[in-house]
């Protein structure tokens, strides 16, 4: 069985070895940061249990306006999945509560139609520019997912339980959240882990690679509106192949960008200023997997043939802990949630306390014994005794 709970200082070998397959703006691969966000998503899932730490004091920053200023100002919830008592992180993911503000605006291109018309020639023109747009909103932003290959396309699709854990927990603390969730896809990257836009773009008025350009961005941002041009850029200047990359993703990242429309989420021009992959939004209050989730007591534990089906179920518990599955279920006559006894011991949970649930699919009616049946095999114990 696989549980998701929250990440942890051990993790951190293992997550900077994700970090390095796969180029996240929000995963880099950097141990120092990659420590700071679990520090941080420790004290998060404690205010979501509750906990009010007096003994941790609050990190200093320099208003830099970087990312990982961004997310340490932020709740920032990041899960691994492990096998069931393995501590073997084989993939992770993560929220950050709200990703800037006023005053800390998240830096992107927007696109916008431009059409000219000459008298003289009796023709019109159409094309596209990109105009250098700073967000002040604050969305929540979703990010680093990432799983070990080999676990990749698995029966139990684990990559969407980790990507879809996010939004379950969302839709059980939505008082922490905004009302919009942003998700910048990846667009597509070299074999040598270059962008063919930041090079015939970015890289003329930022002296700096891909590579280097993203790392600054952890510490600092101002690079980008200071050096950047305010103005139209006309993307009809750029050759055709990098045109072509501009609000696209990866072919790693177009499942991804799939399943995060089917819950809701849309493009809108929007796009990242380094790679040109495309920022999508969602209203938080309309994506699916929110609107389906909710809070549910726990009833006993019953055998595996009464519960069919599948759900996300989650335990916080009180110490700020986190345990999630992917399991059948039923829901009895009083409304409780009845789980097979070896879920709930991988949710450390009983009967009588509350979890979150995400019903996936409906579950069968589990088939009634007839009572000529039943008063059979009733005889044949009694028969024995």
């Amino acid at each position: 069985m696989f549980v998701i709970r929250r990440a942890k200082m051990d993790d951190v070998p293992t997550l900077l070895k994700l970090a390095k397959m796969v180029h996240f703006i929000n995963l880099p691969p950097d141990r120092e940061i990659i420590t700071e966000k679990i520090f941080n998503s420790r004290k998060s899932f404690e205010k979501a249990a509750g906990i009010r730490r007096k003994d941790v004091k609050e990190r200093k920053h320099s208003g830099s306006g970087g990312i990982s200023e961004k997310t340490a100002a932020a709740d920032l919830f990041m899960f691994v999945l492990e096998e069931a008592g393995s501590n073997n992180c084989l993939g992770t993911s993560q929220i950050v509560s709200q990703m800037g503000g006023p005053g800390a605006p998240n830096v992107c291109f927007k696109l916008e139609q431009r059409e000219k018309y000459s008298e003289a020639l009796k023709f019109g023109i159409k094309t596209t520019v990109a105009r250098l747009y700073e967000d002040e909103s604050g969305p929540t932003e979703i990010g680093g997912l990432i799983m070990q290959p080999s676990f990749r396309g698995h029966p139990q699709k684990l990559g969407k339980f980790v990507s879809l854990v996010r939004f379950h927990f969302v839709g059980l603390h939505r008082r922490l959240f905004r009302p919009t969730v942003l998700a910048e896809m990846m667009a597509p990257i070299t074999s040598e882990g270059e962008s063919l836009v930041w090079d015939a773009l970015g890289r003329r008025f930022i002296p700096l690679s891909y590579e280097e350009a993203d790392r600054f961005c952890q510490y600092s941002r101002e690079f980008m509106t200071s050096l950047l041009p305010r103005g139209d850029i006309h993307l009809s200047l750029l050759p055709p192949a990098v045109r072509s990359q501009i609000g696209e993703v990866g072919p790693e990242t177009l499942p991804a960008k799939k399943m995060l429309e089917k819950l809701g989420f849309a493009y809108d021009s929007f796009v990242d200023p380094f790679d040109g992959g495309p920022y999508i939004t969602a209203s938080t209050s309309e994506i699916s997997v929110v609107k389906a989730t909710r809070k549910i007591e726990l009833g006993e534990a019953v055998a595996a043939p009464r519960v069919s089906g599948l759900g996300i179920v989650s335990v916080l518990h009180k110490d700020g802990e986190f345990a999630a599955v992917q399991a059948p279920y039923s829901v009895d006559r009083a409304g409780r949630l009845r789980l097979t006894r070896d879920v709930l011991d991988v949710l450390h949970a009983d009967a009588g306390m509350e979890a979150g649930f995400t019903p996936m699919d409906e579950p069968k009616p589990v088939a009634k014994r007839s009572k000529k049946r039943a008063a059979k095999k009733t005889g044949a114990r009694r028969g024995g005794t």
